[in-house]
């Protein structure tokens, strides 16, 4: 932590909730995704969850640049 800066607990929770939030929807859209994907194409169990995964790692992946643009704009510092 910086120097003579305090936490804003107040924006600390504020990204922590839009972590979760965001989070479990882009995750759960992205898997949601794969399966679909590994149904309507009627593909084998092992290339159905492969899809999962990728369309899951995917999400993650969103999920980690849009906390960095948030973080950048929602201060954690006063």
């Amino acid at each position: 932590m910086p120097a003579g800066r305090k936490i804003n607990y107040l924006h600390l929770s504020t990204l922590i909730a839009v972590a979760i939030l965001v989070g479990t929807e882009m995750v759960g859209a992205s898997w949601a995704a794969g399966w679909a994907l590994g149904g309507l194409l009627q593909l084998p169990h092992t290339v159905s969850r492969g899809f999962e995964a990728g369309f899951a790692l995917c999400g993650f992946i969103l999920l980690f640049y849009f906390m960095r643009i948030a973080v950048r704009h929602e201060s954690i510092y006063k």
